[in-house]
């Protein structure tokens, strides 16, 4: 019974290795359950027993992806006081992931909209999660807070650190440093908010 038991596991995640290696290549809007399944080296019906469905798969994708590459504590910027030394750290963490990783996330960040809805708000809001602790406790209030939380949305984006390094040549510190001093920017008041 056990070695039965670690047979259905062993499969289980080939095929979830194989939604990921397909996820990171094609994306997942060119990744069919028959490609799962051809990629896995088993039949559609088993890719269907162990996934009854598209979102479970892509559950069970993420979390493999994510184990494999785990993105920034965001949590821990909370720590770090003054939004400049804050935005340095956070920014250098989080574009230093984007670059061990971007090749793999290029396909998925592109392909978001055909990933079910969950998943969707899933990546949403770990975006979301990095730009509020990039400016928590900014003490910046009114108009002044919304064009800086705008900001710190766009910096945090893996659109901007693929815009800034892979399609305008800027190391990481140079893509850091322009980034920062964006955020710094729009955390000045200007009287009005």
């Amino acid at each position: 019974m056990r070695k039965r038991a670690e047979q259905v596991e062993e499969t289980r995640q080939r095929i979830v290795d194989a939604t990921v290696r397909l996820h990171t290549t094609v994306g997942p809007a060119n990744t069919t359950i028959t490609g799962v399944a051809d990629e896995a080296n088993v039949t559609r019906l088993t890719v269907y027993r162990h996934f009854p469905d598209l979102p479970s798969l892509f559950v069970a994708c993420s979390q493999r992806w994510m184990e494999q590459h785990p993105p920034p504590d965001a949590a821990s910027w909370r720590e770090i006081s003054g939004v400049e030394t804050r935005a340095r750290h956070a920014l250098g963490e989080l574009y230093g992931w984007y670059r061990s990783c971007g090749v793999e996330l290029l396909p998925i960040v592109r392909d978001r909209e055909a990933m079910p809805e969950s998943s969707q708000q899933e990546m949403v809001e770990s975006f979301e999660a990095f730009a509020d602790a990039l400016v928590a406790g900014s003490g910046v209030r009114g108009r002044a807070r919304r064009r800086l939380n705008a900001t710190a949305g766009l910096v945090v984006s893996f659109w901007t650190w693929h815009s800034l390094t892979i399609e305008r040549g800027l190391d990481t510190d140079e893509a850091v440093d322009l980034a920062v001093t964006l955020l710094l920017c729009a955390a000045q008041t200007d009287g009005s908010s």
